[in-house]
């Protein structure tokens, strides 16, 4: 059974919404440190989180934070930027989960192009390794993309499930869903660890689970907005029965 990194960013989201900037002695909710909390007395098994270059949800207090705080494992999504490699080496989160960003995306848009930058990659997958951080590349289901991630000297890949989430009509799902399911044998035969997430939720998240080999599912926005309704120990525990 693969295990729950709930991605708490939206809290973060649903604050700077209404809190810009905050001043000392304000305090701004609802507050992602709280929810990390929350997640993980309703089970969860590691807290994921995207310190972005913009700042634009998670700050550098909301890091610090949860890396004292956090009792389960802490996740950092992060981008290869050299100012938020030196906060990651710095912070020490558990894993560090290296993506694309762009200034101009609502959220992560497809994964990183490994094979295009082996070469940098590898010595920022080096770097972080260095301070005794795991690493997990953030990359689309491509044969070429997971034998370059092989080469940077990785742990973790984690596939991006966006084409699947999106996928229309049962056809267009099962390709997607063959290829989620190839890619994860191909890495494990190559001895890398295998995460999966973006977009699953409540209704497609059980057949992803079922996917020999996988490791954990990364998933933020379902639970949090299901939260909004029901509570988020009860959206972290929903989403705990259906993987297993």
């Amino acid at each position: 059974m693969p295990k729950l990194g709930v991605n708490i960013d939206h809290v973060a989201t649903l604050r700077q919404a209404r809190y810009k900037i905050i001043e000392p002695g304000i305090m701004p909710e609802p507050d992602p440190v709280k929810a990390a909390v929350l997640c993980e007395n309703a089970g969860c098994h590691s807290i994921v989180c995207h310190l972005r270059e913009d700042r634009r949800h998670i700050n550098d207090r909301d890091l610090e934070v949860l890396r004292r705080i956090v009792k389960t494992r802490l996740n950092m999504e992060m981008s290869i930027s050299p100012q938020i490699i030196k906060i990651a080496k710095k912070i020490k989160p558990d894993q560090a989960t290296l993506v694309p960003e762009k200034r101009q995306e609502i959220t992560t848009e497809g994964g990183l192009n490994v094979a295009k930058s082996l070469v940098k990659i590898k010595k920022v997958v080096k770097d972080l390794q260095s301070a005794g951080i795991i690493v997990s590349l953030f990359i689309d289901p491509d044969k070429k993309q997971i034998q370059a991630t092989k080469k940077t000297g990785a742990q973790f890949v984690e596939f991006h499930t966006g084409r699947y989430a999106n996928a229309k009509g049962d056809k267009a799902i099962l390709k997607e869903f063959d290829i989620l399911k190839d890619s994860a044998k191909l890495a494990l035969k190559l001895k890398l660890k295998v995460n999966m997430g973006h977009g699953l939720n409540y209704a497609n998240t059980r057949e992803v689970a079922r996917i020999q080999g996988v490791e954990e599912l990364n998933i933020g926005h379902s639970i949090i907005s299901r939260a909004v309704f029901h509570g988020l120990d009860e959206a972290v525990r929903e989403m705990l029965a259906l993987i297993k």
